[in-house]
């Protein structure tokens, strides 16, 4: 019996645009039934189901398929659709083995990532379009170092009313990512003399990297059940932290704890760096307030729009100290560095309220995978926890102590790309290691997840 599509989460691994995209989908295809991906007898999704699933127009898919029947890689029966022919592919004698590209996974369960098949793609265009008629002549210059008005002043009321943050547009700098905001502060903070920055024992080092590159010491402070310890704060300047949702441990920092920052920067003249990387997506939990609007002096707020939008788009923002602004503007220089249409589209798209119309559609298709993630453990890895799951797009799943390498290479070869926990850690922490993988149930498309997540059990101790 023919397989159903949704069983397989085949992933294409389509850029969903440009002039070749039709050839790219019939050769991605044709790689996946000669690389045994889609089995003979697989039956394929509609053309108009796939078209939706990837994002593109029907006729793409019509005509891949198309020209795939004509080859033989596919057969179409009127009233049966269209499946994966039965075929045996023979080499043409003497032909030389092609060189390979190293394969790629065909699940994907790394975090960091938003589903990208989700992007609204009509809304945005639709945001971009109402913009672009709105704009002045003006608004295509250089502009200000800051970014651009329109979007800070819509920013202001959107995190004022989300997160709690207390700012006004001439304190927001947009930034290209959040790894760009800490690349000009870290450069702030040493001009200004300091040498030292703690940072979560857990974290990226992608931005561990970015601080030292700056010219500062990087030093973890210890974390256990209540979030990260604020108790080593002793010789550092500033601090680096994830309080609302601990990437990649999923705990919010204690109240005591939250005070107790907010306290040492008072006294010591010391500077929070809150990096609220994924705040839209709570489930099981009030939404925990942004850090910064307990002291909007000594807290440097920073977001993103990579989780609840698309990283692509490189749109992010700091919301900072007064006295810090005319620094980091000029460390970002004289020219704004963020493309005008996507600001001016982002300002549109939060004023009008299609923002908030996505991150609830959103937020309601990740429980929903949360959910499935953590009824498949209870079934099939009982022995498997999964903590950190009542916000963001990510779950931490505890693993037997010395397993989590070997869990690893198991979902490799089954096909799974996933992060273990030892990735994350700072190597000078002196927590305890854990043995756990970190995974991002947000990462795949719609018509991958079920296939990620059966590749994920089956790679889990029983």
């Amino acid at each position: 019996m023919a397989k159903p599509w949704a069983t397989l989460g085949v992933d294409l691994h389509l850029e969903p645009t440009g002039p070749h995209l039709r050839r790219g989908l019939t050769d991605a295809l044709r790689e996946a039934v000669r690389g045994g991906r889609l089995a003979p007898g697989t039956r394929l999704p509609s053309s108009r189901a796939l078209a939706a699933d990837l994002g593109i127009a029907r006729n793409t898919v019509a005509d891949a398929y198309a020209e795939l029947v004509a080859e033989g890689w596919l057969s179409a029966r009127q009233g049966s659709g269209t499946s994966v022919a039965a075929r045996t592919v023979v080499p043409p004698a003497g032909a030389a083995p092609r060189p390979r590209a190293p394969a790629r996974p065909a699940y994907d369960l790394r975090p960091g990532f938003p589903d990208l098949s989700a992007f609204p793609r009509a809304q945005w265009a639709r945001a971009h379009r109402r913009a672009l008629d709105a704009a002045p002549y003006d608004a295509f210059g250089y502009g200000d170092p800051l970014g651009r008005l329109p979007l800070r002043t819509a920013l202001a009321g959107y995190l004022a009313r989300v997160r709690g943050v207390r700012a006004d547009p001439e304190r927001i700098v947009v930034c290209a990512g959040v790894a760009h905001g800490l690349k000009l502060l870290g450069a702030v903070l040493r001009a200004r003399g300091v040498h030292t920055i703690a940072v979560e024992s857990y974290g990226l080092d992608e931005h561990w990297a970015l601080l030292r590159g700056a010219g500062l010491r990087v030093v973890p402070l210890p974390f256990d059940a209540l979030g990260t310890d604020p108790g080593g704060l002793t010789d550092a300047g500033a601090v680096l932290l994830t309080t609302a949702h601990q990437f990649p441990m999923g705990v919010p920092l204690h109240h005591d704890r939250r005070a107790a920052v907010v306290d040492w920067a008072r006294r010591t003249g010391g500077l929070v760096l809150e990096d609220d990387y994924d705040g839209e997506f709570r489930y099981d939990r009030q939404p925990v307030g942004a850090l910064q609007g307990l002291d909007p002096d000594r807290v440097v707020y920073l977001g993103t729009a990579s989780k609840s939008l698309a990283p692509g788009l490189r749109l992010a923002w700091a919301v900072l100290p007064p006295g810090l602004v005319g620094e980091v503007a000029a460390a970002k220089g004289a020219l704004d560095t963020c493309g005008v249409t996507d600001q001016l589209t982002m300002a549109e798209f939060l004023t009008s309220g299609a923002h908030d119309r996505h991150v609830r559609s959103a937020r309601l298709r990740y429980r929903s995978r949360r959910d499935a993630l953590v009824a498949a453990l209870a079934e099939r890895a009982p022995e498997v926890r999964a903590t950190g799951i009542a916000a963001g797009l990510h779950a931490v799943l505890r693993l037997p102590p010395g397993t989590e390498q070997q869990v690893i290479r198991a979902a490799a070869w089954h096909g799974l790309a996933v992060h273990g926990l030892a990735r994350y850690r700072h190597p000078d922490a002196l927590t305890e290691p854990v043995d756990a993988l970190v995974v991002g149930y947000g990462t795949p498309p719609d018509h991958a997840w079920s296939g990620a997540l059966a590749a994920l059990c089956a790679a889990l101790p029983e």
